[in-house]
C-alpha cells in the first residue's frame, strides 16, 4: 500500500512569484549544458539547488539554501497541503491541448523488494550517489519524481479541478513549451480522502526519476542505520517528494526515443548492414525518409532505418525468428519493440552482447527528435538511425508487474515536471510538526 503525507511546502516568496518563469529549471538528467549555463546566470534560479556546481557542489547547494531561507527567497507554507500540479501542452503536428493532472505530496520511500514502488529501468550508481549526497547535505527535495497510480473511477480529479480555481502561480511557457500551474489543497477531510485512495492501491509505478528516488532510499537506509533502536518509521526522512498522476488518464503521453548508431563495428558499407539485417528482418525501401514514423506506427517489431543521403527503409522482425531471443528476462520484456531492436540489431548484427555491455557501449546515442536523427546521419555524425514507436502505458504496466526492467531509455514521459515549482524538507524538525501525527491517525 502507498502511504502519502501532506507537506508544508517550500516555495518562492510572493515577491518572486510573478517571475516564476525565470526561476524554474529542467530536471537534472534532462538539462543540457547550454541550458545550465544560461540558468546559472540567474542567481535565484532553482538550478543552483537541483544541479549545483563547484568542487563541493552539495555544500554549495546547502549554503545557498540557507541564504535563501534567511533572505525570504524561499518561504515555507504555514499549513500542510497536497499540491495540485497541472501541465498543459501540445504535441507536434496536433492542435489538441492536453492537460496532465496530478498532485505533489510526500510518499513513503519503500525498498524495491517491498513491491509498493515498481520500477521499469535500472539506475547508474554514480548518479544515485550524486543525488543521495545532495539530499544528505541539504535535507531538501528540490524536484518531484513522477509516479503513476491507477484509478479508473477518477475519484481525485474533481478535488484537483476545484483547487485549480485558485492557483498559487503558473508559468507562461516552460523550457519544453508546456504551461505549468500549481495550486494547493489544505482541507483535512479531502487530504485524508487522498490518503485512503492511494492506500487502496497495491502499488505505484515510478515513471520518471529513478535516480532521485533511489537516492532517497540510500539516504533513508543510512539514517535508519544511524538511528538504531530509536527508529520509528515516521521520521520525515522516510518520505520522498513525488508528483502522482492517474495512469488511466488519456493525457499521459510517452514519446519514443530513437537509436542513433555512431558506429557500426565490423561493417563497412550500408549494403553490408542490410545484408546482416536480412536474416532477421523484412526490409522495404522507402522514398521519403520523413515518412518513416507514419510507416511504422502501430506495427509491432517494426522500425525505420535511415542510412543517409535519402536512403530509408522500413524493417520488421520476421515473426519466426523471435523465439531466438534468449535473454534471461520475462516474456513481457521480450515482446517489447526495443528489446527486439537491442537483441537482433545490437547483439546479433553488431556483436554487442548482452544488456549490460549495451548499456556501457558508447556507440549508441538516444535521440527523441526525429528530424535530428536524419540530420546527424546526413552530416556524418552517425552511421545509421533506427526510428522507433513509442512504448504504451499498458506495456509499462505489464513489465513492472512482471518484476523486470526495460532496455535503457525506453520511456520518455512527456512533459517532464519542472524544478523550482515546489520544494520539501525532510529535516528532523519536520518530524515533530503537529500535523504529522494528525494525518498518521487517519491511516
Amino acid at each position: 500500500m502507498a502511504e502519502i503525507q501532506p507537506i508544508r511546502g517550500w516555495r518562492y516568496g510572493p515577491e518572486l512569484s510573478p517571475r516564476i518563469d525565470q526561476l524554474v529549471s529542467p530536471l537534472f538528467d534532462v538539462v543540457s549544458p547550454k541550458q545550465r549555463e544560461a540558468l546559472y546566470q540567474n542567481p535565484l534560479n532553482s538550478i543552483h539547488l537541483s544541479v549545483p556546481r563547484g568542487a563541493d557542489a552539495a555544500g554549495a547547494a546547502r549554503a545557498r539554501l540557507h541564504e535563501w531561507e534567511q533572505a525570504g527567497v524561499l518561504r515555507q507554507d504555514e499549513l500542510p497541503g497536497i499540491y495540485a500540479y497541472y501541465q498543459y501542452f501540445r504535441l507536434p503536428g496536433s492542435s489538441r491541448e492536453y492537460c496532465r493532472k496530478g498532485f505533489m505530496c510526500h510518499i513513503k520511500a519503500t525498498d524495491w523488494t517491498e513491491n509498493v514502488m515498481l520500477r521499469h529501468e535500472n539506475t547508474l550508481p554514480g548518479a544515485v550517489d550524486d543525488r543521495a549526497e545532495l539530499l544528505a547535505r541539504t535535507e531538501f527535495q528540490t524536484s518531484a519524481t513522477h509516479g503513476l497510480y491507477r484509478d479508473d473511477a477518477f475519484e481525485l480529479e474533481p478535488y484537483l479541478d476545484e483547487a485549480m480555481r485558485n492557483p498559487l502561480y503558473e508559468t507562461e511557457e516552460d523550457y519544453q513549451g508546456a504551461r505549468d500551474v500549481l495550486a494547493v489543497i489544505q482541507d483535512v477531510a479531502v487530504i485524508r480522502h487522498f490518503q485512503r485512495v492511494l492506500a487502496a492501491r497495491p502499488e505505484v509505478i515510478l515513471a520518471d526519476g529513478h535516480h532521485r528516488y533511489e537516492g532517497s532510499l540510500v539516504y533513508r537506509q543510512a539514517r535508519r542505520a544511524a538511528a538504531g533502536a530509536a527508529y520509528t518509521g515516521h521520521e520525515a526522512w522516510n518520505y520522498h517528494l513525488m508528483y502522482l498522476t492517474n495512469a488511466a488518464a488519456d493525457d499521459l503521453r510517452i514519446l519514443p526515443t530513437h537509436r542513433l548508431l555512431l558506429d557500426l563495428p565490423g561493417i563497412g558499407t550500408p549494403a553490408e548492414l542490410l545484408g546482416r539485417l536480412e536474416p532477421y528482418f523484412t526490409i522495404l525501401p522507402l522514398e521519403d525518409p520523413y515518412g518513416l514514423p507514419e510507416r511504422i506506427a502501430g506495427k509491432p517489431w517494426a522500425f525505420g532505418l535511415y542510412l543517409g543521403e535519402g536512403e530509408a527503409y522500413k524493417i520488421r522482425l520476421r515473426p519466426e525468428v523471435h523465439a531466438q531471443l534468449d535473454w534471461p528476462t520475462t516474456p513481457e520484456v521480450k515482446n517489447l519493440d526495443l528489446t527486439v531492436l537491442h537483441y537482433f540489431v545490437l547483439e546479433k548484427v553488431l556483436g554487442i552482447v548482452g544488456p549490460e555491455a549495451q548499456r556501457q557501449w558508447p556507440g549508441v546515442a538516444y535521440v527523441r527528435n526525429f528530424p535530428e536523427c536524419l540530420t546527424r546521419v546526413d552530416r556524418g555524425e552517425a552511421r545509421a538511425a533506427f526510428i522507433t514507436n513509442e512504448v504504451s502505458m499498458a506495456e509499462v504496466e505489464r513489465v513492472c508487474h512482471s518484476g523486470a526492467v526495460m532496455p535503457p531509455k525506453s520511456t520518455f514521459f512527456y512533459p517532464k515536471t519542472i524544478g523550482g515549482f515546489l520544494f520539501s524538507s525532510i529535516a528532523d524538525a519536520e518530524t515533530t510538526a503537529p500535523f504529522y501525527d494528525a494525518f498518521r491517525a487517519a491511516e
